[in-house]
C-alpha cells in the first residue's frame, strides 16, 4: 500500500509500506495491506512504518488519517523526527 505523511508544511514521507501503528484518539491501531476504508482522529504520539525490511518512527502531534483502496494519507499537526 502507498502512504504519505504530510504536515502543513511539507511532505515528510511517501511510498510503499507493510504497514503503519498510529496513536488513535480511542486507542492505537494498525494499519495493513487491503484494509477496510477509514477516517480517524490522531493523538500526539509514535507512528511507525514498515516497509520491506525496514522499520521507521516519527513522532506527530495530532492530526488525521485517512485509508481508501490501499492509500494511506496522515495528516499531522507537526512532527518531530528522531535523530
Amino acid at each position: 500500500m502507498t502512504l504519505e505523511i504530510l504536515t502543513p508544511d511539507k511532505k515528510i514521507y511517501e511510498g510503499e509500506v507493510n504497514s503503519i501503528s498510529l496513536p488513535g484518539t480511542m486507542g492505537g491501531f494498525e494499519i495493513l495491506n487491503n484494509h477496510a476504508p477509514i477516517i480517524s482522529t490522531l493523538e500526539d504520539g509514535k507512528v511507525t512504518v514498515r516497509g520491506t525490511g525496514k522499520e521507521e518512527v516519527f513522532f506527530i502531534k495530532g492530526g488525521v488519517v485517512e485509508n481508501l483502496n490501499n492509500h494511506v494519507v496522515v495528516l499531522a499537526e507537526g512532527i518531530f523526527i528522531p535523530e
